[in-house]
């Protein structure tokens, strides 16, 4: 076989995750390349990165360069805001160029994501494989390609250092929920807390929306260990369904089905072994049934219901004995509709249980999904297949989405988290139709209007007119009423990251002069930091700034919590009227990324902390300026 010389990676929409371009007649010379062509909706693609992961760790001292070729399916995937957000979500360790129009992904003859391509240290391709579970053969194909090297005489003298991007750690506390449970029978409200790799158990909102912290179970650390809220672990949990005293939890990552006691808060196992696994069938019970990247739960009486993502399968689980089979779908991707058996299902990423059907987010299909539970059939409501999406309001076939993922009933209707489109819309299964209720399309925070907007909601839990958002790459929840139309960014009173590396941002809070405020009138907050020289606030990511009054320790009540985008300072937010005491004391943190100018500039996360004190007087805003800013530069996932 000949060789083949590996084409550049050259796109006009540039890099991220590092600090410049790289190229092999540059920088990459002697390096043995790893290439990952992937799309971040896809769960194969998803099931790699581990291994990447793991590869990264064994060659970390090694001239081995990983480098992802970011290759969109959907339109939304083309950007990259959204793209730097999945990086940050995944928490990718290595460089991602965007192929800009699948170029590099044609002059590679790639054919599926993922495709993984080794290129040896003289800059030829050395071997490609496609699909996940290819751990062991890209490991002998890497170290292969270094003993070439070695005896060849051109392998680089050491690994290639780039400088990474790193999550902006968000004032309210969390970092990308994936999903939100409203449960009206104990007055909760539970948030899986995806890349806290935790649960956080609150009371449900009052009218400021405030919720009082009741518990947080999970140490924060990768894990999967069962036992103590304080100790149990998870990894990247996701769906949440709350019955018999129970909480289970979509323990995605782990491909676990985890339950929460919700009087002691202990965690145990339900079902899976901790370990991936390709079974398409069932039949096993509790801890000895594999399962792959369950992502959703619905409950039905005594039965679970699990959107599989990672099978392609809805599976039932009867509890509390624990056995678990497939219910619907064959395992192939694909859209096919029929008895639950034959039926096909494309990454099913929502599932909701109402009026003796099941209704499924069938995102890679961009689809929603009807199971009749009497009958065990599968129809499609919305969604004509793999590769047929969009943004369009209407009835079906016109109508399209873009790769939902969540889903959830209200009344006769449904509503779904139409993910990459940053909306929230309204389905009528009978009549077929689809409408959006909030969103432009557009990522974003707010509207100039002062409507909601989102970037890539997650999941969707309504109680009542009461709708509870998940907004994932917001890192926060949003309550909507839906009779009324009024909505908040909620409020988690106490809630923190579960650690911190750096120092604690009461011991570098700056000292503010004093302010002079009248009580009884709204106040304009200007926050004006000092950026680092040559960066300028990022647009691609969520600032967060949270107010506090001041108290013991780390302050009281919350006054305010926001979230927006901006791409230039100030930022200004507003301050209602009688909202703290004076004379009395603030506590302002703000949350940003900044960036450097070019199309590879990286992008490193800031906090600002201030205290005001606060006397009587006409004042009608507030500048908070300059300040000592926090920076983390290390690997995406740390904040």
């Amino acid at each position: 076989m000949p060789s083949v010389r590996a084409p550049e990676l050259e796109t006009p929409l540039g890099w991220l995750n590092t600090d410049r371009p790289l190229r092999f007649d540059g920088e990459l010379r002697g390096q043995v390349v790893v290439l990952d062509f992937w799309t971040y909706c896809c769960i194969n693609c998803i099931h790699v990165l581990p291994d990447l992961a793991w590869l990264e760790h064994k060659y970390a001292a090694e001239p081995v360069t990983f480098i992802g070729v970011h290759s969109a399916k959907f339109h939304n995937e083309a950007n990259r805001e959204t793209i730097r957000a999945a990086i940050l979500r995944y928490e990718i360790q290595h460089p991602v160029v965007i192929d800009d129009n699948m170029k590099i992904w044609r002059a590679y003859a790639a054919r599926s994501w993922p495709t993984l391509v080794v290129i040896d240290s003289a800059g030829y391709v050395a071997g490609q494989l496609a699909g996940e579970g290819n751990r062991d053969a890209l490991d002998k194909a890497i170290a292969a390609a270094l003993a070439s090297g070695r005896a060849a005489g051109t392998l680089a003298t050491g690994p290639l250092s780039v400088q990474k991007d790193a999550s902006v750690r968000a004032t309210g506390g969390l970092a990308f929920p994936g999903k939100v449970c409203a449960d009206a029978a104990n007055g909760r409200l539970y948030v899986a807390d995806s890349n806290h790799n935790r649960v956080v158990v609150a009371e449900l909102p009052d009218e400021q929306g405030r919720c009082r912290l009741v518990r947080v179970v999970g140490s924060g650390e990768v894990g999967r260990a069962d036992g103590p809220a304080e100790s149990a672990t998870f990894n990247h949990p996701q769906g949440l369904a709350a019955a018999h005293g129970r909480l289970y939890v979509a323990d995605t990552e782990n491909h676990l089905i985890r339950a929460i006691d919700l009087e002691t808060f202990e965690v145990s196992t339900a079902v899976g072994t901790g370990e991936l696994d390709n079974d398409r069938a069932g039949g096993g019970m509790g801890a000895g049934q594999g399962i792959n990247s369950p992502w959703d739960i619905a409950i039905e009486g005594s039965t679970l219901y699990v959107a599989m993502a990672g099978a392609h399968q809805i599976w039932r689980i009867d509890m509390p004995v624990g056995f678990a089979r497939a219910f619907a779908g064959s395992g192939r991707e694909n859209l096919v509709d029929g008895p639950t058996e034959t039926s096909a299902l494309a990454q099913p990423s929502g599932i909701c249980a109402a009026g003796g059907n099941l209704y499924v987010a069938d995102s890679e299909a961009s689809a929603v999904r009807r199971i009749d539970m009497a009958t065990e059939q599968v129809s499609t409501i919305i969604g004509e297949g793999l590769f047929s999406f969009g943004d369009v309001d209407g009835a079906a076939p016109k109508a399209k989405l873009q790769h939902p993922l969540g889903i959830a009933p209200h009344g006769m209707t449904l509503l779904v988290a139409d993910t990459y489109n940053h909306k929230i819309k309204r389905i009528d299964p009978g009549a077929r139709t689809l409408t959006t209720l909030f969103g432009t399309g557009a990522a974003g925070a707010s509207t100039a209007d002062g409507r909601p907007a989102f970037f890539e909601p997650g999941g969707l839990s309504v109680l009542g007119d009461d709708l509870y958002v998940a907004d994932t790459n917001n890192h926060r929840i949003l309550w909507i009423g839906l009779a009324s139309g009024c909505w908040r960014e909620l409020v988690f009173e106490g809630l923190e990251p579960p650690t911190r590396s750096d120092a604690s941002d009461e011991e570098r809070r700056i000292e503010s002069p004093a302010a002079a405020i009248d009580p009884d009138q709204d106040v304009r907050l200007i926050i004006h930091p000092a950026l680092p020289a040559g960066m300028k606030l990022s647009a691609e990511a969520p600032w967060s700034v949270r107010v506090r009054s001041g108290g013991g320790g780390s302050g009281g009540g919350t006054l305010m919590q926001q979230t927006g985008r901006a791409d230039r300072l100030p930022i200004e937010v507003a301050i209602p009227a009688r909202t703290g005491r004076v004379p009395g004391t603030w506590l302002i943190d703000a949350a940003m990324a900044a960036c450097a100018e070019g199309d590879t500039g990286v992008c490193v996360p800031l906090r600002f902390a201030w205290r005001v004190p606060l006397e009587r007087g006409a004042d009608r805003s507030i500048v908070v300026a300059g300040g000592t800013r926090h920076e983390r530069r290390e690997a995406a996932g740390g904040l």
